[in-house]
């Protein structure tokens, strides 16, 4: 197990937080970003922006540039061209630090000290923490406070690099792939304190290979390849926008007379069960039992953003 939490350089005034947390203006932006490690070019003139309140997801295959993105909107790396702006700032100003928090797949975490050690080290780099009390709470780690990192197993070493990230009560917050190694019930629990945060109009950026908990959580998905900004949307839009929908039925119509409806673009018979597939389903359903009183079986269903993303990437 791997992480790093994000630890601040300095501490700044209480004024850190006024006028922003429900703010309408982005909070973070990439602004034509290029990116280059050597001859590879990691990042190819990618813009994407950050706002209050909501909770977004990152996804592209692997190499697609999630990291490089990331360590951008942290500071710990710079671009090679274009603009990174967290809260108005240089993500590595000692003053934006303090607002963000982070857990990221990169760094070991000291296994000789116990869980309460690890909250208050990470604690004093924040000028307002959350109460350890809290921290505990959130993270589900009552009750193994004077635990040492090493006597954790995977799920709680998890927890407690999840309670590192939010000690400072940041505003901004990235986990990369948080909920690797838990159990169900802990990564419910996980995402219902995600969706607290949201709530709370704080702003959180989740890279994961769980399309599932992509699509359960994020206000909007950024889907990037090969350096670039490829879609981008809720994860409804993104499922339609990929493929459209499917209509599924028992209907005496023609493929050739389905085929002509606006918006179909496959039609597809299976032992007397017809599949369409269209842009807009509404419409298309709506004709289909103005034309088929018998019509009968009806379903309706996106594609899973498992889909979606395949179609998106393939590529």
């Amino acid at each position: 197990m791997s992480a790093l939490a994000f630890i601040p350089e300095t501490q700044p005034s209480p004024a850190r937080r006024q006028g922003t947390l429900h703010s309408q203006e982005p909070i973070a932006t990439l602004a034509h970003i290029t990116k280059r490690y050597g001859a590879t070019v990691a990042l190819d003139d990618l813009s994407l922006s950050l706002h209050p309140g909501e909770v977004v997801a990152l996804l592209g295959p692997n190499g697609a540039g999630k990291s490089t993105t990331v360590k951008l909107l942290l500071g710990l790396i710079a671009p090679t061209s274009g603009t990174t702006r967290v809260f108005g700032s240089d993500p590595r100003s000692a003053l934006t630090r303090t607002r963000v928090g982070a857990m990221l797949q990169v760094a070991r975490v000291t296994e000789t000290l116990r869980v309460r050690d690890h909250l208050d080290l990470f604690r004093s780099y924040y000028p307002h923490p959350l109460p350890v009390a809290e921290i505990l709470r959130i993270a589900q780690l009552q009750g193994i406070e004077n635990r040492l990192f090493s006597q954790l197993s995977g799920g709680q070493r998890q927890r407690l690099l999840f309670a590192l990230a939010i000690c400072g009560n940041p505003d901004l917050i990235f986990l990369d792939e948080p909920t690797v190694g838990l159990d169900i019930e802990a990564r419910r629990a996980l995402w219902q304190q995600i969706r607290s945060f949201a709530a709370q109009g704080k702003t959180v950026l989740l890279t994961t290979h769980y399309l599932e908990e992509a699509d359960a959580l994020a206000h909007r998905i950024i889907v990037i390849n090969k350096g670039r900004v490829i879609s981008q949307g809720t994860p409804a839009e993104i499922k339609r926008n990929s493929g459209g929908r499917m209509i599924r039925c028992q209907t005496s119509l023609s493929r050739e007379f389905l085929c002509t409806l606006p918006g179909v673009v496959n039609v597809e018979y299976n032992q007397g069960v017809v599949v369409v597939t269209a842009s807009e389903a509404e419409p298309v359903v709506r004709e289909m039992l103005l034309r088929d009183e018998t019509l009968s079986n009806l379903e309706v269903a996106s594609p899973a953003l498992e889909d979606a993303f395949l179609a998106l990437t393939k590529n």
